[in-house]
């Protein structure tokens, strides 16, 4: 497991195992990250996030950029494009941007502003031609 954090405290609500990287409150990550394990986010991380598994930004997680991942569970503030399998934005949460998926989630007093595209759809519109 690899912790990115500037203080002593991990989220109690993230299960601590080899496959899962932190990036926990008060850590602020500028850059790219690319990763084939679950990340979960309670700080802030500004850039590009590309992994093969799930993505979960927690209560005090703040994420500005572009996420491509498996699974993406929005319980922060997301503000960028997202390109997933499968997104659930719960309750509290905030997401500003445009995404891309096969299955999206919006639970009541959740917040998305933007364009959702279903990728199913996406892909019968580009079979048909247009007369």
């Amino acid at each position: 497991m690899a912790i990115f954090n500037n203080s002593d405290s991990t989220p109690e609500t993230t299960k601590n195992d080899s496959n899962t990287t932190i990036i926990t409150a008060g850590a602020k990550i500028k850059g790219e990250i690319e990763l084939s394990c679950n990340l979960y986010i309670d700080g802030e991380l500004d850039g590009i996030i590309k992994s093969s598994k799930e993505v979960n930004v927690g209560k005090n997680g703040f994420v500005k950029g572009n996420i491509t991942a498996d699974k993406l569970i929005v319980q922060g503030k997301v503000e960028g494009s997202i390109d997933a399998s499968s997104v659930d934005i719960k309750a509290g949460a905030h997401v500003n941007g445009e995404i891309l998926s096969d299955d999206l989630v919006i639970e009541s007093k959740a917040i998305f502003e933007g364009n959702s595209i279903m990728k199913q759809s996406s892909k019968k519109d580009t079979g048909k031609k247009a007369n």
